[in-house]
């Protein structure tokens, strides 16, 4: 993952064991890439490469691109003969060199996304696509307002605003023309996900996902603050032994203009 406001580390491993239903639930988009023998592309947030494999073996010739050196290594290791860069998206490290950039559940993590844009437009050649994944605005909404109400009823203040940016369909396709990136499709979504670990799914996803909320308070605090948001959010997101996360997504597709 690439981002600025993401956790100051990702555990590489254990996201690549207890997180498989990110790119999975991604995979369906390489369909709307589309890429062709030849065709060169850019993976921006790569994670442990898994899409980044299957868009090469579709013929593409592409680079995988994130942040984070243990999700490179680990993209690496799942993936060899690819060339992994480590790099921040809002700093691209290319020239215009790229038919295609493409980016699964990544760029909500970056709170400068103009930065971004403009970045994937410079990449691109003129008519160069651009085929993304993100959270749409009320993703995770219920997770993360019962995290808060839990941590309030603890005596902890939650944090004001967010480590998070997730636009509506129509501020975000303001933004790609604002930039020179032409919309042809964009759709939101609701996606409720089934998380892995059982029982333990929904802790295992607030400590991966959610240490810009929890990681000041205390140990004893933290596991007390998740146990209670379990326990409001039960009833709704708990049915046969499984949680469930209320994602919410956009897709877009768009094309480079040619000036």
């Amino acid at each position: 993952m690439t981002g600025s406001t993401g956790p100051r580390r990702w555990d590489a491993a254990s996201y690549d064991r207890g997180f498989t239903f990110v790119w999975k639930h991604g995979a369906d988009l390489i369909d709307a890439l589309d890429p062709q023998p030849g065709m060169r592309v850019l993976d921006i947030g790569c994670g442990t490469g898994h899409l980044t494999g299957a868009i090469a073996g579709r013929g593409a010739v592409v680079v995988g691109l994130d942040r984070s050196p243990d999700m490179i290594g680990q993209a690496a290791q799942n993936v060899p003969g690819i060339p992994f860069v480590i790099a921040d998206a809002r700093a691209l490290p290319f020239g215009t060199a790229f038919d295609a950039v493409f980016s699964n559940a990544t760029l909500h993590w970056i709170t400068e996304p103009e930065l971004v844009i403009e970045e994937i437009r410079r990449v691109l050649k003129p008519g160069g696509r651009f085929v993304a994944e993100l959270g749409a605005a009320g993703n995770v909404a219920k997770l993360i307002t019962t995290l808060c109400r839990a941590m309030a009823e603890a005596g902890y203040e939650p944090p004001t605003g967010s480590p998070w940016y997730y636009p509506t369909l129509a501020g975000y396709t303001n933004l790609l023309e604002r930039h020179g990136l032409e919309p042809i499709f964009a759709t939101v979504f609701d996606r409720p996900t089934v998380l892995e670990g059982g029982e333990g799914g929904l802790c295992n996803w607030f400590a991966m996902f959610a240490g810009w909320y929890l990681d000041p308070l205390p140990p004893p605090a933290r596991a007390a603050v998740i146990a209670r948001t379990e326990a409001i959010l039960r009833p709704d997101l708990y049915r046969d032994g499984r949680w469930t996360a209320d994602y919410r997504r956009l897709r877009v597709v768009a094309v480079r203009s040619s000036s």
